[in-house]
């Protein structure tokens, strides 16, 4: 990449780990630290999973030590101290932001007059930014800007709240790095997959275990695996065994670098109730693997072209994905086309071309 200049750019994250969100946020400080700004990460909580680049904050360590109300206090002044002190000339909030006191205080007092970017990652946009437009427009009214990392987000922010101040830069994907750290294997059994975050109330893996159920693929031996952590997980496996899949669902722990696994698929599924911009689906196809997902909003249906890089399916219907399963698994023809469009079909959020996006916006 071409050296831009040496800004001194702030990115701040509730965390480095185990999110969507959390690895764009830390290939983002990449893509910006290799253009030539000066990164530095301000990290909320002591979860740093992911790679980075730049000079880390991490108040995490500080709200181990003290997580009373006085020690969240003296982590605000810390972070006031440091903003003051580097003199950052942008600020990127990539947290959830929740609660209009909090959020008054750290804008108006913590971020001051500086130039602050609000990115906002879920169709979710409550987590992000005020219900209320009235108290939204006292925070996020003077923001330098509001990125979003869907056309779907962009839409509804700019109807719900009037702003005007609103861009769409969607998360990159490192092709080259993905392919350097996805190793081919040979796996000894068929498999499709799903990787991400285990929260059934985001993610509705429910789903995915009935449609999957209620596809040929357990009886014709192509496994399903499940990556990742979360607080549902037991659940999950509890569903599993009950709906007679113990043989054929396998679930794995979280994997910071899940690419090979991820490439040696037969295709990824994702069955979220809502998305952002969803990684595991841009990640699979740049790893060559195709994908199966709900119509959900927002993401999927911005990044997957039906039946030629993979399929969407209605949302909360457990018997379509059941049929796109088995079509996948039936059409060899229709997979093998699908498969072979993939890499190609987002090379447009490659980290070259985003970070272009993002030049321009601090130029």
């Amino acid at each position: 990449m071409i050296k831009a200049n040496n800004k001194k750019i702030c990115i701040v994250v509730s965390s480095l780990g185990k999110g969507g969100a959390e690895r764009s946020s830390a290939l983002l400080s990449k893509m910006l630290y290799q253009a030539g700004f000066n990164v530095h990460i301000v990290s909320v909580l002591d979860q740093i999973d992911f790679s980075y680049e730049g000079t880390l904050l991490n108040l995490g360590l500080l709200k181990k030590k003290n997580d009373t109300a006085l020690g969240r206090i003296q982590r605000l002044i810390v972070f006031k101290k440091y903003i003051n002190k580097e003199d950052f000339d942008f600020i990127i909030d990539n947290r959830t932001r929740v609660g209009f006191f909090k959020e008054f205080i750290i804008s108006r007092l913590i971020y001051g007059s500086k130039k602050t970017i609000y990115n906002i990652h879920s169709y979710k946009t409550d987590r992000y930014i005020h219900p209320n437009p009235f108290l939204a427009k006292i925070i996020y009214g003077s923001a330098y800007k509001i990125v979003t990392v869907s056309k779907a987000i962009a839409n509804r922010i700019k109807e719900k709240y009037n702003f005007r101040n609103v861009s769409v830069i969607f998360n990159a994907v490192n092709t080259e790095l993905n392919n350097k750290q996805a190793i081919a294997i040979n796996p000894v059994d068929d498999y499709i997959l799903f990787f991400g975050r285990l929260d059934d109330d985001v993610k509705n893996i429910s789903l995915l275990l009935d449609g999957y159920a209620k596809s040929k693929l357990p009886d014709n031996q192509v496994k399903l695996k499940i990556l990742g952590d979360g607080e549902d997980a037991e659940k999950l496996k509890t569903k599993s065994a009950n709906l007679g899949l113990e043989r054929s669902v396998e679930f794995l722990p979280f994997n910071s670098n899940p690419f090979s696994i991820v490439q040696n698929a037969l295709y990824t599924v994702l069955t979220s109730r809502y998305e952002g911009f969803p990684m595991v689906i841009t990640e699979s196809l740049t790893l060559g693997t195709p994908v199966i997902s709900v119509d959900c909003k927002s993401g999927p249906n911005e990044i997957i072209v039906n039946t030629f890089n993979g399929l969407m399916v209605e949302n909360y219907n457990p018997d379509a994905l059941a049929d796109a399963m088995n079509q996948f698994f039936e059409d060899k023809e229709l997979y093998l086309h699908c498969k072979s469009n993939s890499k190609a079909s987002v090379a447009h959020f490659s980290e070259e071309i985003i970070v272009q996006q993002w030049q321009t916006l601090l130029n």
